[in-house]
């Protein structure tokens, strides 16, 4: 492709923003930048359509661009915060998506719990990284964490760790299960509970109605830890 040939005959914007979006999120995740899974889809996506919107501008505006010579960083932050007031603005926008999030009510009004389950039917099709927030491999937790392989494995042999299977024979681990280099407290507990490591994962990381919309591996960090495990066991 040319400088400034239109490049609709290929890849569409969409396909390509995709593209970007996946490669930004895979080195946000390999470099540890500390995001929650909602935030760490947010940053790529918008990494992923800016960047996938340039090729398709028209050639003068390119060009301009391309000769800005002032500072990305704090432009970057000008387009984030002119993003962010027109968001809270759309007052309506914000209620329909906080709706839609909310988990199911009672007729009492308290939140009602679904079916495990159901709540993670589709895992198995998705990327880990489309839901499980940020994992990495033991070369990671190894230099990163200061926790050895032979640990690692240990852990992971005795159900005292979470272990994702990524392809073939490897295993990530998300990160938010461990506070100074160990698995919080707990989680042994749940995965006793919860035997499937992706299903106890779901769970862990989303806000459960049983425990009153709490985040499970939240409360393990702030070890509030009989209440997390008892409403594991009752789910299993």
């Amino acid at each position: 492709m040319t400088r400034f040939q239109n490049p609709s005959e290929g890849i569409s914007q969409e396909a390509l923003a995709g593209l970007i979006a996946e490669a930004v999120q895979h080195a946000l995740m390999q470099h540890g930048v500390m995001l929650d899974a909602e935030a760490l889809t947010s940053a790529s996506n918008i990494a992923g359509h800016v960047a996938a919107a340039l090729p398709f501008l028209p050639p003068a505006q390119r060009l301009a661009i391309g000769s800005f010579k002032g500072e990305w960083t704090n432009l970057a932050s000008d387009f984030l915060r002119a993003v962010t007031d027109k968001v809270v603005s759309d007052g309506s926008a914000i209620s329909d998506r906080a709706f839609e999030r909310s988990p199911p009510r009672s007729e009492t009004g308290g939140p009602t719990a679904q079916p495990l389950a159901e709540r993670a039917a589709d895992l198995q099709s998705m990327l880990i990284e489309d839901w499980a927030g940020e994992v990495a491999g033991s070369t990671y937790l190894e230099e990163k964490l200061r926790i050895p392989r032979s640990t690692l494995h240990r852990w992971q042999r005795r159900g005292e760790v979470v272990a994702l299977r990524k392809g073939g024979r490897k295993h990530v681990f998300p990160l938010a299960q461990f506070i100074d280099g160990r698995p919080v407290p707990g989680i042994s507990e749940v995965l006793s509970a919860i035997t499937n490591p992706r299903l106890a994962w779901f769970w862990l990381s989303r806000a459960a109605p049983e425990l009153d919309g709490r985040v499970p591996i939240e409360m393990l960090r702030d070890d509030v830890v009989e209440h997390v495990v008892r409403a594991a066991r009752g789910l299993s």
